[in-house]
């Protein structure tokens, strides 16, 4: 009995494998993408391509692991969910009161360590923020909070060529 629970298991766990989320993949340079609009220093920018972009945009690297099912069901939900929450690659669009709003939920998750969750640090490094980065991008956040609550065309990317046409 115990052989074929075990072989009927396998045999599960190989349909499984037939079905394979979508992936969230894209080499598009978002017009809306937020370091296409806004200032961002190059350590906070690093930080976010390597560590925040996998779940917060439009384009996500994933690991080798994301073709075992149901580990990649698990990944792309959270990607969808974080997506949902905050994406860098359509930033751009937000209104003023919801740029205001996702800057400072920013800030917040980095100053009690909320982000990046567990389980991508688990596989991924970089994703082991230090406090010098977790503070360099909260005060990031809060600055240009704080400009574009001011003067939102003061905070525009003059080097790019998207931003120049607004």
């Amino acid at each position: 009995m115990a052989k074929i629970i075990f072989y009927g298991l396998l045999v599960v766990f190989f349909v499984m494998q037939l079905f394979q989320p979508d992936r969230n993949t894209s080499s598009e340079n978002f017009k809306t993408d937020l370091a296409n609009h806004y200032k961002i220093p190059d350590t906070v920018e690093n930080v976010l391509n390597t560590v925040c972009y996998d779940c917060h945009s439009n384009n996500t690297d994933y690991p080798w692991f994301i073709n075992v099912q149901p580990v990649g069901w698990y990944m792309q939900s959270k990607v969808e969910r974080g997506k949902k929450h905050l994406n860098f690659s359509e930033f751009g669009s937000l209104t003023k009161e919801q740029a205001l709003k996702k800057l400072t939920l920013i800030d917040d998750v980095m100053k009690t360590n909320r982000m990046p969750l567990k389980a991508y640090k688990w596989y991924n490094n970089d994703a082991n923020l230090t406090e010098k980065q977790r503070t360099a991008i909260s005060h990031w956040a809060l600055e240009l909070r704080t400009i574009i609550q001011n003067d939102s065309l003061k905070a525009l990317n003059p080097d790019t060529l998207i931003t120049s046409s607004h």
